[in-house]
């Protein structure tokens, strides 16, 4: 039996993850402050033999090294997200999101860990110049939590081309699906409209709902994952999204509903558009859900987003007005 850890194995992509693994026999250690994770994620695994969750930092190195004994695979998915709080409190976002990387890192190279795939964002490259985006794109993170995932991809090759430990990173496009985080700072698209559907709002649509994402379903990135994790590619960078994107209109259409519109957000793109030639080719990924059919999933999980808040557009104006207030010139 193999064996893996998955750091942030109660968030949203990690519990999914943990449910794979488990699916193929694997005995998978979780690691989880649950700062943001939930234990009602990992609900349904309960009663798994080869099944071990710990509370912990992963920023702290000496309690986390003695679960890295015999351990193959590491999928490092830990970290703060979010534009607004990174922007609030970028210590607590280094922390995280760079020192843990780094006492990661260290733990599995003491450990002899045979792989570690770290989940890098798509946010690294702000406001793109190409579309679609390569991994050979500039770089240029707008706020602190872009930065932090930046640093610690930065660290994960540093780690594979000092020590020599494979490692891979995977730079991941407008992640969605069921257990997303529901609660918490304003986020993302689809957790604010099933809320608002639920509470029969309209949906609040920001700029004029042109802007497209490349939105990418959680199985989908499960499966690039594992299928980096089972090969021998190491020391490479891959975006994971599926290159065709969707605009927030067409998700407002598709998840039927009212909308109303507020002002378009400083810094983010008109675009998100994963340039996944590489993936394909050298790890032999397809992204298999489309977004009519992860949209049905979605609305068929939709009671999960009951406890998200409802958001207005008043309520919208509160919660961002860092963004607008630190980031208006870029």
């Amino acid at each position: 039996m193999k064996r893996a850890i998955v750091t942030g194995g109660a968030g949203f992509i990690g519990s999914h993850l943990v449910e794979r693994l488990l699916a193929e026999e694997f005995f998978v250690t979780i690691l989880d402050n649950f700062s943001t994770g939930r234990r009602g994620n990992l609900e349904h695994l309960a009663g798994t033999s080869h099944l071990r969750i710990h509370e912990v930092d992963v920023s702290d190195f000496e309690a986390i090294q003695p679960f890295f004994r015999d351990i193959d695979w590491v999928f490092h998915l830990a970290a703060l997200a979010d534009i607004v709080p990174s922007i609030e409190k970028p210590l607590d976002y280094y922390h995280s999101n760079v020192t843990g990387t780094v006492s990661l890192l260290e733990a599995s190279r003491r450990s002899g860990v045979k792989r570690f795939i770290y989940a890098a964002s798509s946010s690294c490259y702000g406001i793109a110049k190409v579309y679609p985006t390569p991994e050979t794109a500039e770089l240029n993170p707008v706020y602190p939590y872009a930065l932090t995932k930046v640093l610690g991809e930065a660290c994960v090759l540093h780690w594979g081309r000092v020590y020599k430990l494979p490692v891979v990173s995977l730079r991941l496009f407008n992640v969605y699906g069921p257990r997303a985080r529901t609660t918490g700072a304003y986020g993302a698209v689809f957790g604010v409209f099933l809320s608002q559907k639920l509470h029969r709002l309209p949906f609040t649509v920001v700029g004029d709902g042109t802007q497209t994402r490349d939105f990418t379903y959680v199985t989908d990135v499960v499966s690039a994952f594992l299928a980096a994790a089972d090969s021998r590619v190491s020391h490479e960078i891959f975006n994971v999204g599926t290159s065709k994107p969707t605009s927030v209109n067409r998700i407002a259409e598709l998840l039927r509903g009212e909308t109303t519109f507020i002002p378009k957000r400083p810094g983010e793109p008109d675009i998100t558009q994963a340039d996944i030639t590489k993936i394909r080719r050298q790890l032999n990924w397809e992204p298999r859900v489309t977004i009519e059919e992860g949209v049905r999933q979605m609305l068929s999980h939709i009671a999960d987003f009951e406890e998200s808040p409802a958001w207005t557009p008043e309520q919208i104006q509160e919660a961002t007005k860092t963004w607008f207030a630190y980031l208006q010139n870029r």
